[in-house]
């Protein structure tokens, strides 16, 4: 198979394991001198469970000689560093969390291990997941696969840049203002935000262990990063499900089949969310590959809401939130701060302060304003398949470390806007509780990957990952990052 086969989809990978092309035990030990080979450069991933793994392998290898194959057998895979995972520490990249040792898997986690992946990795996250690069006081920084001098993003930033260097079979991350579709955009890849609720995100780290609650918190998700469209369905329909569940069966099926039977939309255009010139190129591109394929695609059709009026809302509910787990002084702090802001200031340390001090009417308000957006895009879905948008601003960023988040920027065509700019097109289907899948399109002349996310109605995953298949299956693969490190 050689260090290069593990840049193939996990199917690809069961299909050689179920013909005997190698074993389990082989295939770990492949992907280990992946890891020596690239990880060194990258720091993507950051804690190991060797002995672990090399007994799920055996175990795998016994499982696939006695005709008894699980849907995952014997793929070796990473797992973010904010998930729960028996044998190693989850630290969400914390000093404070750095001895927490979890006495059971998270239920994601859980599903792929019964499923027969071989979990012998955590791949490294920002500080409670709470960066657009990956980056901790505890592990370092992780880099692009693609350009060493670039971010793979965050806050699933480790996994992606563990799948696209070929040591992960596929990645568990979660997300909630774009951690999976963003890294996945900067790193040439797959990622599903799935459907709100739809995986389970118990024993995931923030909240905090003591703050957890049966509840499933609002907004964030569990998800998979992939090297193929097909790979996302493969382990969605492993994780996906209520906690008591015994499978997904009542995930719908996609409603289009090919493109021919799509109506999709392409929104580009919104003055408070700026779109660097290659990123927007992407998502043009993706719209007219599947147009040629037989798409109807209307190049002007919203849902109707006002993105911005939509973005403040879901920046107030989300600091809200984000807030409520703060000690009691920071709060306090924030709720202090909000006093230097106007109602209508709509910058993102007013809308962080505002959130934080929001009064029980106003939360209430902004649930209401999150239900009129929800019947909005439910609206707009009864007409369309989906509609494509931007993964994000820009293309992977420079590391930029500097202490104060809000005084950091972006840059692109465009110019310069704030930092937290970057979570403006990820708003759109976590406020609404949508699921959106990113593929990856082109590269530009640097080598650079771009992709387009594709949001589609609710529990409509499968539609989002179908069209996601149709445009790899047009497209072909991207090249992947072999110049940058060297891979065999």
């Amino acid at each position: 198979m050689g260090n290069a086969g593990l840049t193939q989809s996990a199917i690809r990978m069961l299909a050689g394991l179920r013909a005997g092309e190698y074993n389990a035990s082989q295939l770990l030990e492949i992907a280990l001198k992946q890891v020596d080979a690239c990880n060194p450069a990258l720091n993507a991933l950051i804690a190991f469970d060797l002995d672990g793994a090399r007994v799920a392998a055996r175990t795998s290898d016994a499982r696939i000689a006695a005709g008894q194959m699980r849907p995952l057998e014997g793929l070796p895979i990473s797992i973010k560093d904010s998930f729960d995972v028996l044998g190693m520490a989850n630290t969400s990249g914390a000093k404070e969390f750095a001895d927490f040792h979890p006495t059971v898997d998270a239920p994601a986690v859980a599903r792929l291990r019964a499923a027969g992946a071989v979990i012998f990795a955590k791949s490294n996250v920002p500080k409670l997941t709470s960066d657009f690069q990956s980056s901790n006081s505890l592990f370092g920084t992780t880099r692009n696969p693609y350009d060493l001098e670039r971010s793979p993003g965050g806050s699933s930033g480790g996994a992606a840049a563990a799948v696209a260097a070929g040591m992960s079979a596929f990645e568990l991350g979660s997300d909630l203002g774009g951690s999976i579709r963003w890294p996945a955009h900067a790193c040439g890849l797959f990622g599903l935000k799935p459907t709100w609720d739809l995986v389970p995100m118990q024993g995931h780290l923030p909240p905090t262990p003591v703050q957890r609650t049966a509840k499933t918190a609002e907004l964030g998700v569990a998800g998979p990063i992939a090297r193929s469209a097909l790979d996302l369905e493969l382990v969605l329909k492993v994780i996906a499900g209520p906690i008591n569940a015994r499978g997904p069966e009542f995930m719908p099926p996609a409603r289009a089949k090919s493109a021919r039977d799509l109506k999709i939309a392409v929104w580009l255009d919104e003055p408070s969310a700026a779109v660097d010139d290659e990123v927007r190129t992407s998502v043009q591109m993706a719209a007219r590959m599947l147009a040629q394929a037989g798409a109807n695609v209307d190049w002007k059709a919203r849902p109707d809401f006002d993105f911005e009026d939509g973005y403040e809302a879901f920046s107030l509910y989300l600091n809200a939130i984000v807030a409520s787990g703060f000690p009691a002084p920071l709060r306090a702090k924030l709720a202090q701060e909000a006093l230097k802001f106007t109602a209508n200031d709509r910058s993102h340390e007013a809308l962080q302060a505002r959130g934080a001090k929001l009064s029980a009417d106003s939360y209430d308000m902004i649930q209401t304003r999150k239900r009129d957006i929800q019947a909005a895009w439910a609206a707009f879905f009864t007409q369309y398949d989906a509609i494509l948008v931007p993964p994000a601003p820009i293309l992977a960023m420079k590391h930029n470390l500097v202490p104060d988040m809000y005084a950091r920027r972006i840059y692109g065509s465009f110019g310069e806007r704030p930092y937290f700019d970057m979570m403006k097109w990820a708003s759109l289907a976590t406020f609404a509780h949508l699921p959106a899948c990113v593929a990856p399109v082109s590269q530009n002349a640097g080598g650079l990957p771009s992709g387009v996310q594709i949001i589609c109605g609710h529990a409509q995953d499968r539609q989002a990952i179908a069209i996601a298949a149709m445009l790899e299956a047009i497209n072909g693969p991207l090249p992947g990052p072999r110049a940058a490190l060297s891979i065999p």
